[in-house]
């Protein structure tokens, strides 16, 4: 996680859920593994938000779906939107960044994964491109 940290609220399409993160840092990460192709529809672009400094109003209406053996999504249940991902034993909650209300401060920095990703599209913005979530491609 970045030094810098932000504040930002979001929730689903539906208003079920809002959250509040007091403790995100800006810099999104673009995943483009196959589990995230396959939920999102074609990519996945998060931020990390320290779970300590998390409030969720309408947790009742996130559904958890156990991804892998290490990881989990959580989702609005009532208008589907993608709100989470949390891996075991992090201290942190991806964060989708669509679902943050203000995404002024957010700022694109890398491609994660990126050999899963559709060859219907190129990564050509310079941004840094990972195998994993810190190997770099051809390190």
């Amino acid at each position: 996680m970045s030094n810098a940290s932000i504040a930002v609220t979001g929730g689903c399409l539906c208003g079920n859920v809002r959250y509040r993160a007091s403790n995100a840092a800006p810099e999104v990460a673009e995943c483009h593994c196959g589990q995230c192709r396959r939920q999102s529809g074609h990519r996945y672009a998060a931020i990390r938000a320290k779970i300590d400094g998390m409030e969720i109003d309408g947790e009742d209406h996130i559904t958890w779906y156990a991804a892998s053996s290490f990881a989990r999504r959580g989702f609005c249940s009532a208008c589907g939107s993608h709100l989470f991902w949390a891996g075991d034993g992090r201290d942190y909650f991806g964060v989708l960044a669509a679902s943050v209300d203000e995404p002024n401060e957010l700022v694109m920095t890398s491609h994660i994964f990126v050999e899963g990703r559709g060859r219907y599209y190129e990564m050509d913005d310079g941004l840094p491109c990972f195998e994993g979530y810190d190997t770099p491609v051809g390190g």
